[in-house]
C-alpha cells in the first residue's frame, strides 16, 4: 500500500471528483482531502492510499496534469522530519 501527496488542488474540488480521479488508475483505498475549517473549501492538498504498482501508474499519469487551470502535484508522500518543513524557524 502506498500513500500519495497530491498538491495544487483546486480550491472547489470535492472528494467524490478526487476520488474519481484517482479510481481512473486503480482502487482507491481511501483518501483525506484537506479542507478549510471555516468555509469548508479544499485547501489544496489530500492524501491517497492505492496498492503499489496502481499508485505509481496514478503518479506517473496525474503529475503535471493540467485540472481546472491548475497543474497538479502527485508523488509518492514523503515521512515529514521532526522539526517541520526544511529551513523553517
Amino acid at each position: 500500500m502506498l500513500r500519495i501527496y497530491a498538491g495544487n488542488l483546486p480550491d472547489d474540488l470535492t472528494e467524490r471528483e478526487f476520488t474519481d480521479l484517482f479510481s481512473e488508475h486503480g482502487r482507491v483505498r481511501s483518501i483525506e482531502l484537506a479542507h478549510d475549517l471555516f468555509s469548508g473549501r479544499c485547501r489544496g492538498f489530500g492524501f491517497i492510499e492505492m496498492e503499489g504498482h496502481e499508485a505509481r501508474a496514478a503518479i506517473r499519469a496525474l503529475n503535471g496534469r493540467t485540472l481546472r487551470g491548475k497543474s497538479l502535484r502527485v508523488n509518492e508522500e514523503r515521512p515529514r522530519t521532526r522539526g517541520g518543513r526544511k529551513g523553517r524557524r
